[in-house]
């Protein structure tokens, strides 16, 4: 991040703490609210059970659905005060594009789940793009 990547007054190093604020955030939102959904169970299969008020219930009832949601909310805000400091055009490509890669960390690590040859690959091409956007 160089030259007219950066507005005035704002270092290297700051901006990327606002960029990792806002993927870390949000992949810690997206990971629990995932993990929330997966211990919830199929919400068809509970509204067929319970009506749509037991699967409303069975959502609001689970803290870890809660959790997700706020961990969002703070990428929110967290996002917010980065396009109020840095430009669009760097922020926002660089904020979601580094989500996806720490998206496909988290879901390997946290989840369990099988992260394919393709999505490491693209996960690759998004750093070379931040990279490239960057300087």
């Amino acid at each position: 991040m160089t030259g007219d990547a950066l507005p005035a007054g704002v270092s290297f190093w700051t901006a990327a703490a606002m960029i990792a604020a806002v993927s870390i955030t949000s992949t810690a939102g997206e990971v629990l609210t995932a993990a929330a959904m997966k211990s919830i169970g199929d919400l068809d299969d509970i509204r067929a059970q319970s009506g749509i008020k037991g699967a409303i219930r069975a959502v609001l009832t689970c803290p870890l659905f809660f959790a997700g949601v706020s961990f969002l909310a703070i990428a929110f805000f967290a996002l917010l005060f980065a396009l109020n400091h840095l430009n669009l055009s760097l922020a926002a490509p660089a904020s979601a594009s580094l989500t996806l890669v720490t998206n496909a960390i988290a879901a390997k690590l946290f989840l369990h789940e099988n992260v394919d040859r393709r999505r490491w690959t693209a996960a690759l091409l998004v750093c070379i793009g931040v990279y490239l956007l960057a300087h």
